[in-house]
């Protein structure tokens, strides 16, 4: 079973959107649909069904989600713009071994409060690492 999409409550719609403007390009998303009048946000893969939502909400800061990067440079990448428009860094960019040897993972708090991890799953992970 997959996924077609998560809703991503914030608090104020405009910040919410520059900030997952700013850090979700590492993972190769783009803002595919505005919609500032209801105060939502679709952010996505070109091509692909859709994704990510945001949503102005009082829920904001209950998320925690984890979506997949395609190499542990994206999950990096991800961190750091992330951590530099204001996100809490949870862990670092690094191997999870009480996950998995191959579990290359970063994971912050936006600035609600959600939980936003990465993971890049596969071998390269632990090379990444050793390298």
């Amino acid at each position: 079973m997959a996924i077609d999409h998560v809703i991503l409550p914030v608090r104020d719609y405009g910040s919410g959107k520059r900030f997952y403007e700013a850090t979700l390009g590492a993972l190769g998303y783009t803002l595919l649909l505005d919609w500032p009048d209801r105060r939502r946000a679709w952010f996505g893969v070109v091509g692909s069904p859709s994704s990510l939502w945001l949503m102005e909400s009082d829920r904001a800061g209950s998320l925690e989600v984890c979506l997949a990067a395609d190499c542990p440079e994206a999950v990096e990448g991800f961190h750091s713009e992330a951590v530099g428009v204001g996100a809490s860094s949870t862990w670092e960019p690094g191997v999870r071994a009480e996950f998995s040897r191959d579990y290359y993972a970063a994971r912050v708090h936006d600035p609600d409060g959600n939980s936003i991890e990465v993971v890049y799953r596969g071998q390269i992970a632990t090379n990444a690492v050793a390298a």
